[in-house]
């Protein structure tokens, strides 16, 4: 990995981006030569790959063109919980310096291994990520994801550090002193979920804090779906531009794609992570530009290759060139996956959906849950949505005109009537980490 030089110019273009701007063919060059070369690793070392592939009659050498790649056997989240907790390792443990894992709290957790080299893969791929989103030598990053198993912490650590920003590993809570640092240490940009950056923002409020004042200027956010809605408001709110990132555990963790200064999709660094769009349904790959759900091969990773692995995160490529000028394709933001997919009354209904209907509203706040009940055998939704102190303070005539302009909102967008609760702001749980939008209370 190139990287930048002490005198390099600290706001200048990072050596580390150069592969963002490879020339196609040569690109096609290093994804096939790394296609080939880790499915004859996973291939002599992984049993259930090698099964798999058997059982189509294919072998490595099988593999003559980046085409050839929709001839593999798909990955799904339950093999790496099948073959729990080493069965899809491809490096023998004395070369293995790092092991993650899911928090499995539904089932067993899904574990991850890296090698040296995969290591310095995704501090790499996290460098070009922060590059991308403007950030260089000499920015303050408080890095508020979380440490520990979850993958979310040390990838950013580990990528800021390489791209020479001082690093503050606060992790996950503790938000009044989040706060502090903020203003005291003169960050000037930060990470975490954008479920908890808005409760940040809330909370600062109360401390008579305003995020615009300080020098905080990028916000760098992902491990949950957020919608374009929810970016303005954590924009307009504190003064920064708010960048979306992309990864998986079960891939590498954060680092697969990450927004430009354009923000208009997400860049795949697919000279170590392999895109595809699928027909959900058939598994049939789709065209550039045709939604559908992704599929990622892993192009580098040597202690567990990971082989066109169904992520059920939908979204489509953009196959127009990006005015930023780096060659490697984009996709949309992910706004759902197929699997937080509700079925209420026969018609499909995401979350990101709702929210999109709820934030297009003024009088409500970026905070709401979607509580599922089922009644005399019908399935029935109920969204609470905090409204501002204005709106609940206001008399009832005017809570009425905002709970009628958000159920039209939400009607046209999924299509039916659901019940809407407005709540006093504050009023419901706040999350360190990840948001739990819907609760399912149907098989209570």
């Amino acid at each position: 990995m190139h990287n930048a030089l002490w005198n390099d110019d600290a706001g200048g273009f990072h050596p580390a981006s150069a592969p963002d701007f490879l020339p196609d063919k040569r690109l096609k060059e290093v994804q096939l030569r790394r296609l080939r070369a880790v499915i004859g690793r996973a291939y002599e070392h992984v049993e259930l790959f090698r099964t798999r592939m058997r059982e189509r009659k294919l072998t490595p050498e099988s593999i003559q063109g980046l085409a050839d790649i929709a001839r593999l056997p798909f990955m799904i989240k339950t093999d790496l919980r099948d073959t729990y907790p080493f069965g899809l390792f491809a490096s023998p443990m004395s070369d293995i310096v790092r092991l993650h894992a899911s928090s499995g709290t539904t089932g067993k957790p899904i574990v991850v291994a890296y090698t040296q080299e995969d290591l310095k893969v995704w501090a790499e791929v996290m460098t070009r990520t922060f590059a991308s989103c403007g950030l260089h030598r000499g920015d303050i990053l408080q890095n508020a994801f979380g440490y520990g198993l979850f993958t979310g912490g040390l990838g950013a650590h580990y990528g800021a550090e390489t791209l020479g920003a001082t690093v503050i590993p606060i992790s996950g809570g503790n938000t009044d002193r989040q706060i502090m640092v903020m203003r005291d240490f003169g960050v000037t940009a930060l990470c975490a979920t954008p479920s908890y950056f808005t409760y940040l923002i809330e909370r600062a409020a109360d401390l008579g804090a305003d995020l615009r004042d300080m020098p905080l200027k990028v916000g760098v956010f992902g491990a949950e779906p957020w919608s374009d809605a929810m970016r303005a408001r954590i924009e307009e709110a504190a003064g920064i531009k708010a960048y979306d990132i992309y990864g998986l555990s079960e891939i590498i963790g954060p680092g697969v794609a990450s927004e430009c200064e354009a923000q208009d999709g997400l860049h795949v660094f697919e000279d170590h992570f392999y895109p595809e769009i699928i027909d959900p349904e058939s598994g049939a790959v789709l065209p550039d530009g045709e939604e559908g759900e992704l599929v990622i091969t892993t192009l580098s990773k040597k202690a567990m290759p990971v082989i066109r692995y169904r992520t059920r995160d939908i979204t489509r490529i953009i196959p127009e060139p990006c005015s930023c000028g780096r060659s490697i394709r984009r996709i949309r933001r992910i706004g759902r996956r197929s699997d937080d997919m509700i079925i209420l009354r026969g018609v499909n209904v995401y979350p990101s959906q709702v929210e999109a209907a709820l934030l297009a509203v003024e009088g409500t706040l970026p905070h709401y849950q979607i509580i599922l009940t089922r009644e005399q055998g019908l399935d029935q939704m109920t969204v609470e949505v905090e409204v501002t102190p204005e709106v609940f303070s206001d008399e009832v005539r005017a809570m009425e005109e905002v709970r009628a302009r958000l159920g039209q909102a939400i009607e046209r967008i999924i299509g039916i009537r659901v019940t809407l609760r407005l709540v006093e702001p504050r009023s419901i749980e706040r999350s360190q980490g990840k948001a739990k939008r819907v609760i399912d209370r149907r098989g209570d």
